[in-house]
């Protein structure tokens, strides 16, 4: 195929393209168009088609031709657009490269941040900025990122050498790190990563970035969640090349995810999760716990406001619960993705039924809506009898579960395969354990916030889940944990409530009764939706 027919999609960047098609450019670029058309503050960016997602993954040698002519072609336009220039040792153009099919897969495709940044640029940032904590922190990140997602590298000696660095500091994070600390452990990663480190040419970085990210549409994790959620139709991933925001550039600046609505409940309230001076993949990663609004409002009251009144704009405009992804830098805010919200059964009952009360949608769209929700099972669950917490945690999805601890998938798919009910326990939420969270009944986490990828996965499948449980410690062997200083082993029996965030040992019984939504739609049901 002519590289003339892949052609390119513009966000910010032509006044006369006000819309791009899901099905050529992905769900997340086409929102971005969209948020950029209602006048909300999205970075420019251009986006390269799901067409040449399959070529890519055959090798097609004229695609990849295609690839690099199109990425030269859109990279012109963002620094015309900017003032900046990729790899400059001035006013450098960083920008972010992120996958986006037609259907939302969150956390299942890869993306790569700070892309451009090399020796040169590192130092160009600086001179920009006056921040050499930002370049520094970028860089590294960038390495790790590359040979990771780019190289196939695996995480862990990353994050040894990071840990070791913050001991040796002496600090409690890496949001502690100083300038110096963080350009020597820039240095460590370089070394590491031998040779699936980046190249210093920004444009062959781009390159292996977008190309990496049309590939990983044959991710595992990837083709598993397709297979579970009915995506195996989809023709495969956009790539959309953004320039980038810093929400690591200080204490004014940070990155979160939003909701226009409680996505565990339903609830009509705003609710995010955010934490400051970090990027975009330390919140939705679940490798850290975030802080709520309320600390967001109280430090960034003017674009927390922004941001509260945006997600109301798009819930609006879209006529549904909206998931956001965003950035602050130094007190701006930036929207970088939207989507209709991944919602736990009760949530979607509710947000229908609510969403006919505020005349946004008639009986038949919220019929429609929940028409793959067994109704007769979605209700509230307690336990039946009491039972004394050893530890409590933040409640991502509600319900409670029971069911034998299993530190990975798949023991949880061994379990259950053999008639057992399964609760797994983790660190941390990953999206590579989508496959156990199909199986479990609840998920229970160490770190990690209720907006992580994994988070909202596991309350799309209707789980139980409690994350950022800072009294749960996971053995180095993954076959037990420790929970308020008691031992738990594989097998044994756990329970969670995800109405209070507690934790308790031992079998416990569960007692349902229908929720008030749920006989309201099975009212809409019997009359076939008739009324307003």
């Amino acid at each position: 195929m002519s590289a003339k027919k892949y052609q390119i999609g513009w966000i910010g960047l032509d006044a006369e393209q006000a819309e791009l098609a899901a099905a050529l450019y992905g769900s997340k670029a086409s929102e971005l168009a969209g948020m950029t058309a209602l006048g909300l503050p999205v970075p420019p960016a251009f986006v390269l088609p799901t067409a040449l997602c399959g070529p890519i993954l055959s090798g097609d040698a004229k695609a990849q031709a295609a690839l690099r002519e199109k990425l030269a072609e859109g990279v012109a336009r963002l620094e015309a657009a900017s003032g900046r220039k990729l790899g400059d040792a001035r006013a450098p153009l960083l920008v972010s490269v992120r996958s986006g099919a037609e259907k939302s897969m969150p956390g299942m495709l890869e993306t790569v941040l700070d892309v451009g940044m090399n020796a040169v640029s590192a130092h160009g940032l600086i001179r920009a900025t006056g921040n050499p904590r930002l370049a520094f922190d970028s860089w590294r990140r960038f390495i790790q990122t590359y040979a990771e997602v780019v190289g196939g590298m695996e995480i862990a000696p990353f994050d040894q050498a990071l840990a070791r660095m913050i001991q040796a500091e002496n600090v409690a994070h890496e949001g502690e790190l100083d300038p110096e600390a963080l350009e020597r452990l820039a240095a460590e990663f370089l070394v590491l990563a031998e040779d699936a480190a980046p190249p210093s040419d920004p444009m062959e970085q781009l390159f292996g970035a977008a190309r990496a990210v049309y590939l990983s549409w044959r991710g595992p994790r990837a083709e598993t969640y397709r297979r579970m959620n009915g995506l195996d139709q989809l023709l495969g991933t956009a790539v959309t090349v953004q320039i980038m925001v810093f929400g690591n550039a200080g204490g004014a600046s940070g990155s979160g995810v939003a909701f226009s609505r409680d996505p565990a409940t339903g609830a009509k309230m705003f609710y995010a999760d955010f934490l400051f001076d970090a990027q975009g993949d330390d919140v939705v990663s679940g490798r850290r716990t975030p802080l709520e609004a309320a600390q967001l409002r109280a430090r960034l009251p003017q674009a927390a406001r922004q941001l509260a009144e945006s997600a109301e704009t798009l819930e609006k405009a879209r006529r549904d619960m909206q998931d956001i992804e965003f950035t602050i830098e130094n007190g701006k805010l930036f929207l970088l993705q939207t989507r209709s919200a991944k919602r736990t059964p009760r949530a979607a009952l509710k947000m229908a039924v609510d969403l006919v009360a505020e005349g946004l949608i008639d009986r038949a769209e919220a019929l429609r809506r929940v028409a793959a929700i067994d109704v007769a099972k979605v209700g509230e669950t307690s336990f039946a009898e009491a039972a004394p917490a050893v530890a409590r945690a933040v409640v991502a999805a509600p319900g409670v579960a029971c069911g034998r601890a299993c530190f990975t998938s798949a023991q949880a798919e061994d379990l259950v395969r053999r008639g057992e009910k399964a609760i797994l326990v983790r660190r941390d939420t990953s999206t590579e354990d989508v496959a156990g969270f199909a199986a479990a009944d609840g998920v229970l986490t160490a770190i990690g916030g209720r907006t992580s990828h994994a988070a909202v996965v596991a309350r799309q499948m209707g789980k139980v889940c409690l994350v950022g449980c800072a009294a749960l410690a996971i053995d180095a062997d993954a076959r037990g944990a420790t929970i308020g200083g008691q031992t738990l082993r594989q097998g044994d029996w756990i329970a969670l409530d995800g109405a209070s965030g507690e934790i308790t040992f031992g079998r416990r019984g569960i007692a349902f009764e229908l929720a008030p939504e749920s006989k309201t739609v099975l009212e809409w049901r019997r009359t076939g939706g008739d009324g307003s």
